[in-house]
């Protein structure tokens, strides 16, 4: 039922191109990720790809690094701009873009959020309701997911560590409560040892989980919660020569992570879907400038779940993030 009315949101979105296409001027769409990584660009390329379809411009502009103070800046530049329409964003913090967003608001700018969202996430009902809607995962359940293939690669007994990234920041933070939940309460022989933040950064991801793997000699698995996360702990594991002795859970299917998928240090990749992502959301502007009163104020995309067995099946592997 859930695919069903996506697909007639999708299809209302593009009989809405005529109407907007019929402006005196295209909309104009800002474009506002995170950070640079596999996964926003992988977001890009769909935003692109709708722009191109559906006839609107769109503006982007990306942060060198995962940061409020860096994505504000860029945010109040492209607000002052005077020329967008909408903006697509993936906020750094759930509660300090909220300010930001609604400047963008008063200046007769509509938002979508796109991987992250504002306060609770519930647009309808929370306490952050003027986006137009949250596209992106159910981070929560991905964290579910992720456990339990852990779990299943360790055997159900041991110790495992979580590297994330940034605190308050609504996608890794819903991954690491889903993957703690299901620890707790399905799998009493094991630990959870551990979370750390690296930042955004590859590199510190990969000095933390090297510290773990040294304090905790027994420790059985990792779970990145992002590109980064599972970049670095990884490369730990590498390093140390422990690969297919401790079991890494990568969320987001870079090539760096299927790599060490069939390296066997990696169990287990969480695919997320961010080129929908960023599709969609361009649907979503162009509907709306249409007149669209509908569209839904939450989507969640789905993942694509890529083990050993599945890989190399076409209808998984074009899951796998190709930024070039």
């Amino acid at each position: 039922m859930f695919r069903k009315s996506i697909l007639l949101l999708v299809a209302i979105a593009m009989l809405a191109v005529t109407p907007v296409m019929a402006q005196d001027e295209p909309i104009k769409i800002g474009f506002l990720p995170g950070v640079v990584d596999p996964f926003y660009q992988v977001m890009q390329l769909g935003v692109e790809a709708a722009a191109e379809d559906l006839g609107v411009e769109v503006v982007t502009q990306i942060p060198a690094n995962w940061a409020v103070e860096i994505q504000t800046p860029i945010l109040d530049a492209m607000i002052a701009r005077g020329d967008l329409d909408y903006i697509v964003i993936a906020p750094t913090d759930r509660d300090q873009l909220i300010g930001p967003l609604e400047s963008a608001l008063d200046a007769g700018i509509k938002v979508i959020t796109v991987d992250t969202f504002l306060g609770d996430g519930d647009y309808i009902n929370g306490p952050v309701t003027f986006p137009i809607s949250y596209i992106g995962s159910d981070n929560v359940e991905g964290g579910r997911i992720s456990a339990r293939g852990l779990a299943e690669a360790i055997g159900g007994a041991g110790k495992v560590y979580i590297n994330s990234t940034n605190p308050n920041v609504s996608s890794v933070e819903g991954r690491a409560i889903g993957f703690n939940e299901v620890m707790d309460n399905e799998y009493p022989d094991i630990e959870v040892v551990g979370l750390d933040f690296n930042l955004d950064d590859a590199n510190t991801a990969t000095v933390q989980t090297a510290a773990v793997l040294e304090r905790e000699p027994e420790l059985a698995g990792v779970f990145g919660t992002n590109v980064f996360s599972a970049q670095g702990a990884g490369t730990a594991v590498v390093n140390a020569g422990l690969g297919g002795e401790v079991h890494v859970v990568a969320y987001d299917a870079t090539q760096f992570a299927i790599e060490l998928l069939n390296e066997g240090v990696v169990s287990l990749v969480l695919a997320q879907k961010p080129f929908d992502m960023g599709y969609m959301a361009v649907q979503f502007a162009v509907a709306d400038a249409a007149g669209v009163t509908s569209l839904p104020r939450r989507v969640e995309t789905g993942f694509a779940i890529i083990d050993i067995d599945n890989v190399e099946d076409p209808e998984v592997a074009r899951f796998i993030y190709q930024v070039e």
